[in-house]
């Protein structure tokens, strides 16, 4: 088994590793041909091949650094789709600052028609590539088979996260946690033995039942998933002390330090107070089709909630009929959602209704990054059935989060809140800026803007019953 996963990830990092080195010498060829002949006209500036070597190792890093960031080389990982547009994406990312870097050194804007066409082509390419890597993939590694070992929850909902990737998994067996520990571990055994199943998923089962079976697979080098208690998300974050000659985790009284504290704030108010800049003219715009459409008011304020609770109204542009709400109840948008007008289905997929929120980020209000801001009535339904989501108001409430990044819009509350909780534990600056390039990403695609389903419940109660067990 070792020896598989050593070549599974020799063989994608080889088709990611040669996929990038055809969008390099795309490159490598139109700065020969065609930008470096421009620059050296337009400056009288001479390339000799160190400078040329230098450049496309620049470009080449760059292209790395946002295929690796944005997905474009977890081939077999990501599903082949989202490989394919993660990797155009950071294509397009690397070219946009290629060509600011190249108008820098020529000391007046380029022409941008070569660097459409490289673009072009270089996604061909990188399409046509990624399908190619994925199809390898899919023939050498068939999907790994599963035994997923439950407890009294109801298991559809996890059957079906896995069922969505049948490509990468297959859940040969399911097997009730009530049978007994030692039944369990004996199917464990027999099917690993005989090659049923290659990994072990751990759902909803107390922590005692899966810390013996998880040392038992350990012992015996068996992969297992699993999905992580509230418990289990705070100790991610714990520092490690070493003051005894045994190991202490230590979980802070606080989330962010002072210093980080205010690093943030200081980022939060230079780049809302560029991007209100950038954005005006489209700000505007909005304003006015939205206006046009019904007459109604253009902006929509709302009480939510941030950091310890405290409640300010959040702005965004209206995105449904002036009476969505007539009857004073509180409710998610849901998929085909009749109350959004065809202007606010624009502005939302999009997510330029979000752009007053820098308002509320130069206010004070909000953050860049941190968990979504919720309201008061629906923090209490939440808080009612579950009450560790408030742990999640430990940090001031954001424009974009750990759970928008990594979630979709209808991710349930329980995993929302396992997702923010792991950005509170592991904060850092860098993971800000992470994920506000991951953010770029998000907005064009699609399923980060889902709606919820038309059954599915504002708080999720059966959901929040089966969380509490430990």
């Amino acid at each position: 088994m070792q020896k598989l996963e050593t070549s599974k990830r020799i063989i994608t990092l080889t088709l990611s590793g040669l996929g990038l080195l055809l969008e390099v010498l795309i490159f490598y060829y139109y700065w020969k041909t065609n930008f470096s002949p421009s620059i050296t006209t337009m400056t009288g500036v001479v390339y000799w091949y160190r400078a040329d070597l230098m450049e496309v190792a620049f470009y080449g890093i760059m292209l790395f650094f946002l295929s690796h960031m944005y997905g474009g080389m977890r081939v077999g990982y990501l599903r082949n789709a989202e490989v394919v547009f993660s990797q155009s994406f950071a294509t397009v990312a690397a070219n946009v600052l290629l060509y600011a870097e190249l108008s820098i050194l020529a000391k007046t804007l380029f022409i941008p028609k070569m660097f459409i066409v490289m673009t072009v082509l270089q996604i061909v390419v990188a399409i046509i590539w990624s399908n190619f890597s994925y199809f390898v993939y899919k023939n050498i590694f068939p999907p790994r088979k599963l035994l997923l070992v439950h407890g009294p929850r109801p298991i559809e909902g996890i059957i079906a996260k896995f069922s969505s990737r049948k490509d990468k998994y297959k859940i040969e067996k399911c097997i009730d946690i009530e049978k007994g520990i030692d039944i369990v571990i004996r199917e464990i055994k027999r099917g690993y033995e005989a090659g049923e199943y290659t990994a072990v998923v751990l759902w909803d089962i107390t922590t005692q039942e899966r810390n013996e079976i998880l040392k038992y697979c350990y012992a015996r080098s068996i992969r297992v998933y699993i999905m992580p208690k509230i418990t289990d998300v705070i100790l991610q974050g714990a520092e490690d002390l070493h003051l005894f000659d045994t190991p202490i985790l230590l979980t802070r009284e606080y989330s962010l330090s002072l210093e980080q504290r205010f690093i943030k704030r200081t980022i939060d108010i230079v780049c809302s107070l560029i991007l209100l800049v950038i954005a005006s003219p489209f700000m505007l715009i909005t304003a006015i089709a939205i206006k046009l459409y019904d007459g109604g008011p253009v902006l929509y304020k709302q009480v939510r909630c941030t950091r310890d609770q405290r409640e300010f109204y959040i702005m965004k542009f209206r995105s449904m009929r002036v009476d969505a709400e007539k009857d004073g109840v509180a409710r998610l948008a849901q998929k085909n959602d009749s109350r959004i007008t065809p202007i606010g289905k624009f502005i939302r997929k999009v997510r330029i209704d979000e752009l007053p929120q820098l308002i509320n980020i130069l206010r004070g209000d909000m953050s860049f990054i941190g968990p979504r801001p919720e309201r008061p009535e629906i923090i209490a339904q939440y808080l009612e059935i579950m009450p560790e989501f408030a742990f999640r108001m430990k940090v001031k409430a954001g424009l974009a989060g750990y759970a928008q990044v990594y979630g979709k819009y209808n991710t349930t509350p329980y995993d929302k809140l396992k997702l923010d909780l792991t950005y509170i534990e592991n904060y850092s600056l860098w993971m800000d800026i992470q994920l506000m390039l991951l953010t770029l990403k998000i907005l064009f695609w699609p399923d980060s803007t889902e709606g919820v389903e038309a059954e599915q419940i504002t708080a999720l109660k059966e959901d929040a019953k089966y969380s509490k067990i430990d």
